[in-house]
Order: structure tokens, then sequence, then C-alpha cells
């Protein structure tokens, strides 16, 4: 029996919706902008809202041409095309050692409420200047999951792992200078962190930590 939309050059999996509770994402950036227009079409003619990650801003403006609703956070690079009301609950926080991080976080935080999670976010607040974290401590612990999103040496996800009692996320990005190597000093700090309770996602891979955290978060709310 097929389970997938055949449309010549991609197998749309519109079952996942209903074998995963979620629908399955589109990663834009190495698709043409018909390719894209006949995948969105596709999930949509399925009754599927639909999540784009990577996408250019050259695409998301040749989509609106054929999808008036769809919206585009430029800093995240994420297109959303909702025509189904997504109910949100509970709650996921996002940190940030930088500002420079936030491109990642806010992959992130698109991902988390897209898939129906309620997101506070907590940017800049890098144990360069501790404090910064610490005036965010207690409401940061009051999340069902955190996201911690850093480059350079990546120690912000130690940190705040070692300070609550909830799921930590930890996402290395690729900011940072010579020996950062493109995110992997970040990546081992945080695979070699102490504290316990703390998971690692790929370099850069705001995605992944945001529909993890989106599942941990809608699980404890029971939904």
């Amino acid at each position: 029996m097929t389970d997938y939309k055949d449309i010549g050059f991609a197998k749309l999996d519109t079952e996942r919706l209903c074998r995963r509770g979620y629908s399955e994402a589109v990663f834009c950036e190495p698709k043409t902008t018909e390719e894209l227009i006949k995948i969105f079409k596709g999930f949509k003619e399925a009754g599927q809202n639909v999540l784009g990650t990577r996408a250019a801003k050259e695409q998301y403006e040749e989509l609106k041409k054929v999808f008036p609703n769809i919206e585009y956070n430029e800093r995240a690079r994420c297109l959303t095309l909702v025509d189904k009301i997504i109910e949100k609950v509970g709650e996921v926080a996002i940190c940030t050692g930088g500002t420079a991080d936030i491109p990642v976080a806010e992959e992130a935080a698109v991902t988390a409420e897209f898939y129906g999670s309620n997101v506070k976010r907590y940017y800049d607040v890098g144990i360069a200047g501790i404090h910064r974290l610490l005036d965010n401590i207690q409401e940061i612990k009051c999340a069902n999951v955190i996201i911690a999103v850093a480059g350079m040496e990546g120690a912000l996800a130690g940190v705040i792992t070692g300070m609550v009692d909830v799921p930590v996320i930890a996402v290395p990005t690729s900011v940072g200078y010579g020996t950062s190597l493109k995110g992997i000093s970040a990546l081992l700090t945080m695979l070699n962190s102490c504290a316990e309770g703390m998971t690692v996602v790929n370099i850069d891979n705001g995605f992944g930590a945001g529909y993890s955290a989106n599942l941990i978060n809608r699980k404890i709310e029971g939904k």
C-alpha cells in the first residue's frame, strides 16, 4: 500500500502525520523554486501545515506568489505555511551564548512553535558575562525543556545543565575563530560535559533541537 505521495522527483511522506504525530519538514536549501512549489502544494493538498528549513529569501518571495499566507523568518531561514491552527502547550526555553548564535536559535524556536510548543527566548546570556545568565536562571528553570545554543568553546550548555532539573538540549554552532574549527570545539565541549541530563545535537542543527524539545515538552504536557 502506498503511504506517500509520488510527485515524480520526490516522494512526500504524507502519512508521517498519522504515523508520528508531526508532518514532514522540507529542507529547502538545495531545491529549486519549482520543486518547492510542487512540494508545498503536495502537503497543502494533503491538508497539512508545512515547515521549510534553510530557505533563502528569494525562495520565499517566489513561493509567496503562490501561497499568499506563507510566512518567512529571515533570521531562522524558515518558511511556515499554516492553514490549520496549531495549539501550543507547555514551555521551551531557548538560550544563546551570544547574538551571533541567534540564527540557529531561531531555527529551533520556529520549529518548536510550528509543532506545538510555547517558546521563551533568552538571548545573549553567555558565560563571558555570566551575571546575564544568573539574572534569568529562575525563569529559565520554569521551562519543561531548555535548548542551549552556543559557539566558541560551547560552555553555556554545561553551565545551564548544572543549574537545572529539566532536560537540556545543547546545540553547538559554527560561530568562532580559527580553533573553534567551525563548531567542532563547541561540539566536543558539549559531548564531554560532566553535567548529567544534557543531550547534544549536530553543529548548527536548530531544527533537530527544536523538534526534540517539542516532543519532550508535549509528552510532559500529556499531548
